[in-house]
C-alpha cells in the first residue's frame, strides 16, 4: 500500500446515540487513514466502550452502531480468553511430558511476510515454543501479531503497551506508526496520557461515562491532559488504616525473608536464569527488572511457592528451607500478592467481596466461611476503592482495571509481611498508579511490609526502593 491520503476517508466506525451501563456516546466516527487514541480512567467508561465493540457487552442500546467486516481487537478479555482456551486443550494428563500448549507459529497469518515484524518483536526464536510456555508479556505480543497479520481494515487495541518492557513498547510504537502510513485505521484505548502514541491523528477523553472531549490531535491534547490529571483515583486507602488492621507484628520472626543462593530456573531445555543469588531482608524493598522472557515473574513464583522449582532451588523463606517438609499455606499466610498469573487463574465463579475475602485464606475462591468481622474489613476494603456498589457484583463481570484493584485488595487485606507485587498497575490509570505507589511508599516508610516490585516503567522506580534486581 502506499502512503495515507490526506483527505477524509470513509466511515469504518460509526457510533451514535449509545448508551450503556456507564457508557454514554452521541456520535463518534473513526474515517478510514485516520488514527484514534481515546484516554479515560478507571470506571470512567472507556472499558464499557472495549467491552461493546469486542460483542461482550449486553444490555446497550444505539441508534446506529457500524464496524466494518474485517476489523480486529485485542482486550485484556480477548487474552484472557486464549489463555483459558489453551487451559482447555492441555494434554498434560496424556502425555509423558507437560504438553506446551498451541504453538506460536499457529497465531499468525503469513508468517513469511510478516518475517521482519515477528523479527521486531523478538518471536523469531519462539515460533516452535507453546503458549504456555511464553511469558506474559511475550504472550501479548504474540496476540498484537496475530491481529496485525490478519489484515484487517481497523484495528482496535486496548492498552497495548501493558506488560511490555521499554524495548518493546519502541517496537510496537514504530510498527503502529508504519501501519498507519500504510492505510490501516487505528483506535487506541489508553487509561495514561503517557501513552498517547505521537503518530495518532486525533484523540479522545472519556469523563463520567462520556466522551468528553474529541477531534483533532493538537486542537484537544492540552485540553485532555488537565482533564485526566484533574481525576481523582480511586484507591484511597491510609496506611493509619493499615497499620490499625495489622494482624501480626512485622517485626517477628526472622529477619531475613527470602535467600536464594545459585539459583535457577528454566522451562524442559530452555533455561530462564541460572546462578542467581538474592537476599530480601526485612525493609530491604527490592525492585525487578528486565525485558520480557527473562525470568522475572519466575523468580516471583519460586518465592511463592508457585513454582515447582522452589523445592529443588536453594531456597529459603521466612525462615523455612523450601523442599524440608514445610507447608506452602504457613509460608502464604504472610504473603500478599499480585500478578498476571494471579489475575487470569480467577475464573473461579465469585463476587467482588468473595475475592478480597479470599485473600485471607489464600485461596483462589472462597471456600471457607467468614466471620462476620472480615465481611466488614472486606466491605470496608471495597468501600476504599470505590467499589462498595460492585460488591456483589460477580468478579469477572467487572472491567479489567477493577478487577486489579480487587486484587490488590486481596493482598492487603491481611496486611502481609511480604507483599509480592508483578506490574500490579496493569489496567489502572495513571490517576490510581499514583495513588498505589504513593501508598507503598508509606508502608514502606512505617515498615508495615517489605515489598518485591516488577515493573517495566521507569516512572514507578521509587526511591524506596533499597536494592534492584537486573534481568539481561
Amino acid at each position: 500500500m502506499g502512503r495515507v491520503s490526506s483527505g477524509a476517508g470513509p466511515a469504518l466506525l460509526v457510533i451514535e446515540r449509545l448508551v450503556a451501563e456507564g457508557l454514554r456516546i452521541d456520535k463518534f466516527t473513526v474515517r478510514a487513514h485516520e488514527a484514534w487514541c481515546l484516554v479515560g480512567g478507571n470506571a470512567s467508561g472507556i472499558e464499557r466502550l472495549c467491552d461493546v465493540l469486542a460483542g461482550e457487552a449486553t444490555g446497550f442500546q444505539a441508534a446506529r452502531l457500524e464496524l466494518p467486516p474485517n476489523f480486529g481487537l485485542l482486550s485484556f478479555t480477548e487474552q484472557q480468553s486464549i489463555f483459558e482456551a489453551e487451559l482447555r486443550k492441555d494434554d498434560t494428563d496424556y502425555l509423558n511430558r507437560i504438553d506446551p500448549g498451541t504453538p506460536a507459529r499457529e497465531f499468525l497469518t503469513d508468517i513469511e511476510r510478516h518475517s521482519d515484524l515477528i523479527d521486531l518483536f523478538s518471536l523469531g526464536n519462539l515460533l516452535d515454543r507453546g503458549y504456555r510456555q511464553l511469558s506474559s508479556g511475550q504472550a501479548r505480543k504474540l496476540c498484537l501479531l496475530q491481529q496485525i497479520t490478519r489484515g484487517v481494515a481497523l484495528l482496535v487495541l486496548e492498552n497495548p503497551y501493558e506488560g511490555l518492557d521499554q524495548a518493546s513498547c519502541r517496537d510496537l510504537d514504530r510498527v503502529l506508526a508504519k501501519l498507519r502510513d500504510q492505510g490501516l485505521s487505528l483506535l487506541l484505548l489508553v487509561g495514561n496520557t503517557e501513552d498517547i502514541p505521537s503518530w495518532c491523528t486525533h484523540l479522545g477523553a472519556f469523563k463520567d461515562g462520556a466522551l468528553a472531549v474529541r477531534g483533532p490531535r493538537s486542537a484537544v491534547l492540552g485540553e485532555i491532559t488537565t482533564l485526566l490529571r484533574r481525576q481523582p483515583p480511586l484507591f484511597r486507602v491510609s496506611v493509619e488504616e493499615l497499620r490499625e488492621e495489622r494482624r501480626t507484628e512485622v517485626g517477628s520472626g526472622d529477619t531475613c525473608l527470602v535467600r536464594l543462593r545459585h539459583g535457577f530456573a528454566r522451562y524442559g531445555e530452555v533455561e530462564v536464569f541460572s546462578g542467581l543469588d538474592l537476599t530480601i531482608d526485612r525493609g530491604s524493598h527490592t525492585l525487578i527488572t528486565g525485558p520480557n522472557g527473562c525470568g522475572k515473574s519466575t523468580l516471583l513464583q519460586l518465592i511463592t511457592g508457585d513454582h515447582p522449582l522452589c523445592y529443588v532451588n536453594d531456597l529459603t523463606v521466612f525462615g523455612k528451607r523450601r523442599g524440608s517438609g514445610e507447608s506452602i499455606w504457613d509460608l502464604k499466610q504472610h504473603m500478599g500478592i499480585v500478578s498476571s498469573e494471579l489475575h487470569r487463574c480467577h475464573r473461579v465463579a465469585g463476587s467482588a467481596l468473595a475475592i478480597v475475602l479470599s485473600g485471607l485464606f489464600d485461596s483462589i475462591g472462597l471456600y471457607t466461611q467468614p466471620a462476620p468481622a472480615q465481611r466488614q474489613l472486606a466491605r470496608r476494603w471495597l468501600r476504599r476503592l470505590g467499589l462498595e456498589g460492585r460488591a456483589d457484583r460477580p468478579f469477572r463481570a467487572l472491567s479489567y482495571g477493577e478487577q486489579r484493584l480487587i486484587l490488590l485488595a486481596r493482598a492487603l487485606i491481611k496486611v502481609p509481611r511480604l507483599l509480592v507485587l508483578d506490574e500490579p498497575t496493569q489496567g489502572l490509570d495513571e490517576a490510581n498508579r499514583r495513588a498505589l505507589l504513593d501508598f507503598l511508599g508509606k508502608i514502606a516508610e512505617e515498615e508495615l511490609a517489605t515489598i518485591v516490585y516488577v515493573s517495566h516503567r521507569p516512572d514507578e522506580y521509587r526511591d524506596f526502593f533499597r536494592q534492584q534486581v537486573r534481568f539481561r
